[in-house]
């Protein structure tokens, strides 16, 4: 990887978006690589808990907007031009469908498709000293990367209608009270607390964690008798498994239990 930094540590992989000196803004490769990176943790059974954060004193400042005018339109292959997602659909979709629950680490500023990254993730930490906005508006834009979708679904309607067409600032305070993160931490310990956190989820069962992720996904747009149906046919697939003798077991004996996924 040129631009992600990739580091595995007790099931957990960490991917530090490395552009600093851009705020971490996206230019070709590294939209690439993020999709890439996404694929092989979600692929990797080493890996349970997807940690993505980013170097300097951003988080990513969405498409790099410099590289972007430099681009010659005619040098698209084929495959580029045909494609109707680009590649803030399939970072969205990468993330959605990718069986381990992603967490973002918002250490600094998150704009446009960089906060549409942090949307698509199952879990939001924000640093004290961030600030996020949906950006777009500013530059004459409307939103890519799914920010139309996971925003409302987050804060609802009204709200995500304010926060895009005005692309004002959200300050740490305001976006925990909306519900846009989970938890503020200082600057100096937002890395290790998600770590903390992530190690934690890691310890769980995997197979029960991409189950309830699955499900969690599905649920904006199903009705309510499939997802019974879905909840149903999941925990019968769990019941089915030894991590669950293992978890009635380490309760029997007031333990914790030691999940291996299987």
């Amino acid at each position: 990887m040129e631009h992600i930094i990739v580091e595995t540590k007790d099931g957990v992989r960490k991917l530090t978006l490395n552009r600093p000196e851009r705020l971490n803004a996206v230019n070709d490769t590294l939209s690439n690589e993020i999709i890439q990176a996404i694929s092989e943790a979600s692929a990797d059974d080493e890996v349970r808990v997807i940690v993505i954060t980013g170097s300097g004193r951003g988080f990513c400042a969405g498409l790099d907007l410099t590289d972007r005018a430099k681009r010659n339109p005619d040098a698209q292959s084929r495959h580029q031009k045909l494609d109707e997602l680009g590649w803030v659909g399939h970072q969205a979709l990468g993330i959605v469908h990718c069986d381990k629950p992603v967490i973002a680490a918002i250490n600094g500023i998150a704009a446009g498709a960089g906060l549409a990254l942090a949307l698509a993730c199952d879990i939001r930490f924000m640093s004290a000293d961030a600030r996020v906005t949906t950006g777009y508006i500013r530059r004459g834009l409307s939103p890519d990367a799914g920010m139309s979708y996971f925003l409302p679904r987050l804060v609802g309607q009204t709200r995500a209608a304010e926060l895009i067409l005005t692309g004002r600032d959200i300050y740490p305070e305001e976006a925990e009270r909306i519900g846009l993160v989970n938890r503020i931490f200082s600057d100096e310990e937002l890395q290790e607390q998600v770590m903390n956190f992530a190690r934690e989820l890691a310890a769980g069962p995997p197979v029960a964690m991409t189950l309830s992720k699955r499900l969690l996904a599905a649920s904006p747009d199903t009705d309510l008798t499939t997802i019974l149906k879905q909840e149903y046919a999941f925990i019968k697939q769990c019941f089915g498994t030894k991590d669950v003798q293992e978890g009635m077991q380490a309760f029997a004996e007031k333990r914790k239990p030691v999940f291996q996924g299987e």
